[in-house]
């Protein structure tokens, strides 16, 4: 079984991703409108450019997938957020700086009972994004 996230974006879920790929890492495939095969078409006026799906496949084989939203209504993600945890305490830094870039930050990075380093910030995209230094844990 696996739970991966699967995110909607107003119009802009290509910039969205791609910026995800620039602080994340990893290889990310993006299927647009023009990329569908003939004969198919989205079952709404949609641009060329609309991302019908995205996957960006980062770190030890997480995937994080995006489409734009048909309804294109821009009220960002509500009621969830996603969660970055690392072992390595520059790499938690440099992260939480990159998905905070052009959004606020609701807690910054700090020392919490549960973690070293926890902070809780919304980029601008309009995802929540819960980011801590993970333990390093033995297998």
């Amino acid at each position: 079984m696996s739970q991966n996230p699967y995110l909607y974006f107003s119009n802009n879920g290509r910039e969205a991703m791609t910026r995800y790929q620039e602080i994340l890492g990893g290889n990310l495939e993006i299927l647009t409108a023009a990329d569908l095969p003939p004969g198919e078409a989205m079952p709404f006026e949609a641009s060329a450019d609309f991302v019908v799906h995205a996957a960006l496949t980062f770190g030890d084989g997480d995937l994080l997938m995006a489409s734009d939203d048909p309804s294109g209504d821009g009220s960002g993600v509500k009621g969830a957020a996603l969660h970055i945890g690392h072992t390595d305490e520059a790499e938690v830094r440099r992260i939480f700086a990159g998905l905070a870039d052009g959004g606020t930050i609701d807690m910054p990075l700090a020392e919490t009972f549960w973690s070293s380093l926890f902070g809780v910030c919304v980029d601008r995209f309009g995802v929540t994004w819960m980011v801590d230094l993970a333990p390093v844990t033995a297998d």
